[in-house]
């Protein structure tokens, strides 16, 4: 056999110039700095009653968060300084979470309450900074006016209207981040997994077990079942489940409500509770949601359980109250416990819960909830009269300087 030759690529000079040049390659990016801003109303109501409660003391929004950093504005009847003799109100914005060197703008707004638009605003917004935006150094770090305002002038001004101040906050918080050119631009359509299970359900296709409820039959996916719970996916397919189980008969649990509880495992996602219960209540769905949240519990769903327990949380009402309290002591519902504690605790919800026929079953199955409501309306009624008489809330006010605040724990 002859032999097969590969001719050689003639050798090149390293003089010689190559027949295609390489281009310098250039690439861009883009330094953006830009604000995430964000408001909060604070309405400051019976403003009389907190004159004379002292020099430096103060009442306290509730906590909000702008650009992942919580706030919270702070009103100081009698004045910041005891240089003032109170002869000014103060009024400052605090940064209340644990954060160094956060930079924002700031707008503090006291409102004009009788529709002419004119509002007493310092701002940082849509003027040129000389030194640039605020720096907050440490949690409890604060930026306002010693003299906000005059206090005689303000009581005699369209900022006070039924004994009434209104006080806006606006939050400006400096981020900066880096954009490249994009190669490609493809939309890419949103998770249609839940839509392709939940038809799974409602077609019934390849279901190799049924669940019977009320005697009502419900056919599902084993698969989809254990993955979705592990509740379920022990008892069919864990050490101790039953040989060829095709069929289950589920005790303790309603029709509608086993039926809600199919639809999240194949859907992901709660369905219509009006539309389910057939009745356009408030009563009739917490009732839905209720049950729900006990299912979800058994069966291990955390998630069907977290939204129940957000649902409920919503709707609290003076005929669901009680027994959702029960229902959140009985599954460790700590969020959903301590709203309806504080809804039963209000004085004008307290006498009409204790008179509803869920307060009853609430005595008898959870007895040790009574005493604990019981230390919760004495706590927050002692909590309000300090807030009140003190200025204390959530956050121990501090100066300018930026000097830590100590949390005020009653």
């Amino acid at each position: 056999m002859g032999t097969f030759r590969v001719p050689l690529e003639p050798s090149k000079s390293p003089n010689s110039s190559s027949s295609s040049s390489s281009q310098p390659t250039t690439t861009t990016s883009t330094s953006r700095i830009d604000t995430i801003n964000g408001s909060h109303e604070f309405k400051v109501e019976g403003y009389a009653l907190s004159k004379g409660m002292g020099i430096g003391k103060y009442v306290t929004s509730e906590i909000f968060t702008v650009g992942g950093h919580s706030w919270a504005v702070y009103f100081y009847p009698d004045g910041k300084s005891a240089e003032d003799n109170g002869t000014y109100v103060s009024l400052f914005i605090a940064l209340a979470s644990d954060a160094t060197d956060v930079r924002a703008l700031f707008e503090l707004s006291l409102m004009d309450q009788s529709g002419n638009e004119r509002h007493k605003i310092h701002t940082h917004f849509g003027r040129v900074l000389e030194t640039g935006p605020y720096t907050l150094k440490y949690r409890g770090s604060m930026w306002g006016y010693k003299r906000f305002f005059r206090r005689t002038l303000l009581e005699t001004s369209d900022y006070l209207k039924d004994d009434c101040l209104l006080i806006q906050c606006t939050v400006g918080v400096v981020r900066s981040y880096n954009e490249t050119p994009k190669t490609f631009s493809l939309p890419v359509p949103p998770s249609d997994i839940g839509l392709h299970f939940g038809q799974l359900l409602e077609s019934g296709e390849g279901a190799d077990i049924k669940f019977e409820v009320e005697g009502e039959a419900f056919a599902a996916h084993k698969l989809v079942l254990a993955a979705r719970s592990p509740v379920l996916r022990a008892q069919l397919f864990g050490p101790l489940k039953e040989e060829n189980v095709q069929n289950i008969k589920v005790e303790e649990i309603q029709a509608p409500v086993f039926k809600a509880l199919l639809h999240f495992i194949y859907w992901d996602a709660l369905p219509d509770l009006q539309e389910l219960v057939g009745l356009d209540t408030k009563w009739a769905v917490a009732l839905m949601a209720q049950h729900l949240l006990a299912a979800a519990d058994q069966y291990g769903l955390e998630r069907l359980r977290a939204l129940c327990e957000a649902k409920l949380c919503e709707d609290v009402t003076i005929n669901t109250v009680a027994t959702t309290l029960a229902l959140a002591d009985q599954h460790h519902c700590v969020q959903l416990k301590s709203v309806c504690l504080k809804f039963i605790a209000l004085p004008e919800n307290l006498k009409a819960v204790m008179q509803s026929e869920g307060f009853d079953h609430l005595k008898e199955s959870c007895p040790s909830v009574i005493t604990e409501l019981l230390k919760y309306v004495a706590g927050m009624n002692e909590h309000a009269i300090i807030s009140y008489v003190h200025g204390g809330h959530i956050l121990d006010g501090t100066d300018v300087n930026g000097r830590r605040v100590k949390q005020r724990i009653y």
